[in-house]
């Protein structure tokens, strides 16, 4: 395993990892790029043994790419499939789960180098990528030291760049931990979750450090560059404070990219292997509810889970305390 870089700082992540990441690799025909970890097994916002590592996974060429991970039989869907399905919202998500998911799991969401520039740029399309990416992260695997800087840049941009979105919803004065607190409200807010009401608060509290770190530098920017004051105390306030026809035009943002990001759960089921069981799993650990499929949910699940995916969503617990 080749570290690369690190913009979460240390981690705990099991040595799953290191044979999740020797099976991409081998498996990638030559096309992987980089491959970051997030989520709760980085930031520690209570994973436990059943949950799959989150990761990343940049790659030059999406045909060589699920080429070779059909020939090493990681995948099962036919490869020109999942390449046409890389055209539409990506990423791709897909398991990869060495020895049958027995000894590691891993969701991917699978993005070239194209898509992900556009993905965390300062006119995304939607907020899947960008809205975890400028979370906790860490570079766990680049090909070289050029490909390694480039990512961690374009991630130090994204971070940046976040008071431009977030502003107009950050309550004065703030600091980087505010502007994270709240970045994470509308990030969560941005999807439907099958978990806690409070998960965004539960994950920011993983990840104040983080946030205090990675966001200063873009509010120093934004000081040299005249569009915030500090304040006499401890925070900042803007210059001039950002209008309700930005918050408007973002909160439309938001409803687009949460219709975008729920739109791709029907894609999801085409080309995440087993799909069904890991949501059940996820649904069981976030909330607490216990899931007894019906016999036609699970054979038709496309068509006959959605009330029982309304209802779940409906019922959601308020604090992951009372989950447990």
């Amino acid at each position: 395993m080749n570290a690369g870089g690190d913009t979460g700082g240390a981690t705990s992540a099991s040595s799953s990892l290191s044979e999740l990441l020797d099976c991409l690799r081998h498996g990638a025909a030559g096309s992987l790029e980089a491959v970051l970890l997030y989520g709760s097994h980085l930031h520690g916002a209570s994973p436990d043994r059943h949950s799959a590592l989150d990761l990343v996974v940049v790659v030059s060429d999406y045909g060589d790419f699920y080429r070779g991970l059909r020939a090493a039989s990681e995948i099962h869907r036919p490869a020109a499939f999942m390449v046409a399905l890389s055209k539409v919202l990506p990423p791709n998500v897909i398991a990869i789960a060495p020895d049958g998911g027995r000894t590691a799991l891993a969701k991917c969401l699978v993005v070239d180098r194209k898509d992900l520039l556009r993905a965390l740029g300062p006119a995304p399309r939607d907020h899947f990528l960008l809205g975890r990416l400028v979370q906790q992260v860490r570079l766990v695997w680049g090909k070289d030291a050029e490909t390694r800087q480039w990512v961690l840049g374009l991630l130090e941009e994204a971070r940046a760049d976040v008071l431009q979105w977030v502003g107009p919803f950050v309550d004065e004065p703030f600091d980087a931990e505010a502007v994270g607190r709240t970045l994470l409200g509308l990030c969560y807010r941005a999807e439907f979750r099958p978990e806690a009401t409070n998960r965004s608060e539960v994950v920011f509290q993983g990840q104040r450090e983080h946030f205090r770190r990675a966001l200063q530098p873009g509010l120093d920017r934004a000081v040299r560059e005249g569009r915030i004051v500090r304040t006499d105390g401890a925070g900042y306030r803007f210059v001039r404070r950002p209008d309700p026809r930005e918050r408007r035009m973002w909160r439309r943002h938001f409803r687009w990219s949460k219709a975008r990001v729920t739109a791709r759960w029907l894609k999801h089921v085409l080309t995440f292997d087993n799909w069904l069981p890991y949501v059940i799993r996820k649904v069981e650990r976030r909330t607490g509810m216990k899931v007894e499929l019906t016999r036609l949910e699970r054979r038709l699940p496309v068509i006959f889970l959605w009330p029982r995916v309304i209802r779940v969503l409906l019922s959601r617990p308020e604090t992951e305390e009372e989950a447990r």
